[in-house]
């Protein structure tokens, strides 16, 4: 036999071998977030709701009859109400978990996809895949019922549809790819963020690419098309219904919290300076262990470039996140510091092997494999130890430490106390700045202190910085309540402190009725009824 095909031999066990590796990891994937069960965050229980009422026929709404898109994720409400209606059970948080760990499983694969075509190697994918498999920000919100597993599936399949097609003019690598993008956009809103680079880049390519025929033949109108058609009947619905297919969450942080103006830019940098959860070793070099990361992203693009053009909207998606988010200062919720990890992750990772094979040449290259065997241990490490095998709160099992869900876990025996014990109805109005657990397990009427489903209520704000407790970002404005004048009224103490504590008013017209000690916003949980 030839030696041609024995290398063929060789090259074919080495593929079964890689997709076996790989199907054990996303297998791992999927356990890595059934482990530690579900772990509710309090802005999933509020799509809960949402589908919860699709189900029950009250409609595509939080209070019923109010027509106001509360929720950010449209995509993730509905997929929650069909599982609902195909199970006959409304086990919301457990089906947001299975579906959060099968997205990144596919997460996963497309990671290593991505790197092994970029860097050229078999093995270096597993890298940034098993990663992601394990990481403590990944996991956390995919038991958390959020839709970020998701939100991240549409963006690493988009980019592989673009990457990998073969046929770089495929009518059907377009469609498919302007189906993820509407997808993403339904998912999230600020999808918008991968999205724009990678359709600008794909014009850009075609207009490039084609120096005849009419404009129409030369711009990638099919991904247009598909993309437009998938979207279009939300929006048409959401104009008609909402009045707007925007969420009004977004309008109502933006005026309720009160940040420093360099606040989700602190953050950021904290954030992208260690993506490997190094920051209880590296503390005092953070800044600079994240300049050197920063550094191997821009040899990952350099490199993407020449080899992989379409990956660089991909590898510079996180610093364009970086830059929107740090100029609009919202309050960085834990969930918006996930999306740009995969691409932060898989860019770092290239740039170190790309940078490897410049450096290690000769006799010196077999230090190569070595070097990022140990990198790759040290990174897993690193990861695993930001699990805890028995959390003090929640399920006795394995789980990410950030997966904190305390507040939830109060709210959630409030919420029950106010439904069984006080006979809280569809009808009685129940205030709260987190709505979540609350409107949840009360099905009370939410009056929204924040505003994200009662828009109405963002006339008060923005509020008096002298009613907001130091090292707090919020209060609740103390006319907003009167006014208002719920039956009941659940809040943290640090929310009252300044404000609605001092005020007659309402020391008068309601009793402290049940109060949770803390030691998180405050002194406790409080619930206050209106005195009868």
């Amino acid at each position: 036999m030839s030696s041609a095909g024995f290398m063929s031999s060789d090259n074919r066990r080495l593929e079964m071998t890689t997709w076996i590796i790989l199907v054990v990891l996303m297998l791992l994937t999927v356990a890595a977030r059934i482990l530690p069960d579900a772990r509710t965050i309090d802005d999933a229980f509020i799509t809960f709701r949402y589908s919860r009422n699709i189900v029950d026929g009250l409609g595509f709404v939080y209070n019923p009859g109010v027509h106001t898109l509360g929720t950010t994720t449209p995509l993730f409400t509905l997929l929650m109400a069909l599982i609902s209606v195909l199970t006959g059970q409304q086990d919301f948080p457990h089906y947001a978990m299975l579906i959060s760990a099968l997205a990144d499983a596919g997460n996963v694969l497309a990671l290593y996809l991505l790197t092994r075509r970029l860097t050229g190697n078999a093995w270096i994918g597993f890298i940034p895949a098993g990663l992601w498999a394990i990481a403590p920000v990944s996991v956390t919100f995919a038991v958390g019922g959020m839709e970020t597993s998701l939100n991240i599936l549409w963006m690493l399949s988009a980019t592989a549809v673009f990457v990998l097609a073969r046929d770089r003019s495929s009518s059907l690598a377009d469609i498919v790819l302007g189906l993820l993008i509407a997808l993403g956009i339904l998912t999230r809103i600020d999808s918008l963020l991968w999205v724009a680079p990678l359709l600008g880049w794909q014009a850009v390519e075609r207009l490039k690419g084609r120096n005849h025929g009419s404009l129409l033949a030369r711009l990638p109108w099919r991904t247009w098309l598909s993309c437009v058609l998938v979207f279009l009947p939300w929006a048409i619905f959401s104009l008609a219904y909402f009045g707007s297919p925007f969420p009004n969450s977004l309008a109502a942080k933006t005026v309720a919290y009160v940040l420093p103006p360099d606040a989700a830019l602190l953050r950021l940098i904290q954030h992208y300076a260690v993506p490997f959860n190094e920051t209880d070793v590296f503390t005092p070099l953070n800044l600079a262990l994240g300049i050197i990361y920063a550094l191997f992203t821009v040899i990952a693009v350099a490199v993407a470039l020449r080899r992989l053009p379409r990956l660089v909207p991909f590898l510079v998606y996180p610093w364009i996140y970086f830059v929107v988010f740090a100029i609009a200062n919202p309050l960085l919720f834990r969930w918006y510091l996930a999306p740009p990890l995969p691409a932060l992750m898989l860019g770092i990772v290239s740039g170190m092997w790309l940078c490897a094979g410049q450096a290690f040449k000769g006799r010196l290259r077999p230090v190569i494999p070595v070097l990022f065997v140990l990198m790759g241990i040290w990174w897993s490490a690193r990861m695993l130890s930001g699990w805890t095998l028995h959390p003090d709160h929640g399920p006795d099992r394995p789980a990410p430490t950030m997966a904190w869900h305390q507040i939830e876990l109060y709210y959630q025996q409030i919420g029950t106390m106010l439904r069984d014990d006080y006979g809280v109805t569809a009808e009685t109005r129940v205030a709260s700045a987190d709505i979540g657990a609350i409107g949840y397990f009360t099905g009370a009427t939410i009056v929204d202190t924040v505003g994200l489903v009662t828009p109405e209520l963002s006339r008060y704000y923005p509020v008096d910085p002298s009613l907001i407790v130091e090292g707090q970002n919020y209060a609740i404005p103390p006319q907003l309540i009167l006014d208002a004048a719920p039956e009941y009224f659940v809040t943290m103490e640090a929310f009252v402190r300044l404000g609605l504590e001092n005020e007659a008013a309402f020391t008068t017209n309601y009793d402290l009725l049940f109060e949770i000690p803390t030691d998180f916003y405050g002194m406790g949980m409080r619930l206050y009824g209106r005195v009868r």
